[in-house]
């Protein structure tokens, strides 16, 4: 499965969009983030998706993990949302 990524200065409107998107088409969707601002466009990103996803009749849920990433060569933590139907 594709891995959406997310940074700080994604925008939230189209982050929300592309969950939305992936969670019709396939049924579920993951996002990863590094830092406190991507974790905080993630959360309202999933937020938004959530209400465009409530239009269809599809009631979203978020699991959170942890996920261990190698960026350059440092190893960094990131946090990973699955995103699907109830």
């Amino acid at each position: 499965m594709e891995v959406l990524r997310v940074s700080a200065h994604s925008r939230s409107t189209a982050v929300a969009g592309a969950i939305a998107g992936v969670v019709r088409e396939k049924g579920r969707a993951e996002l990863q983030a590094i830092g406190a601002g991507a974790v905080n466009q993630a959360c309202k990103a999933i937020a938004i998706a959530r209400s465009y996803l409530a239009l269809d009749g599809i009631d979203a849920i978020c699991i959170p993990s942890f996920a261990d990433v190698v960026i350059g060569d440092q190893e960094r933590t990131a946090i990973k949302m699955a995103i699907e139907p109830r």
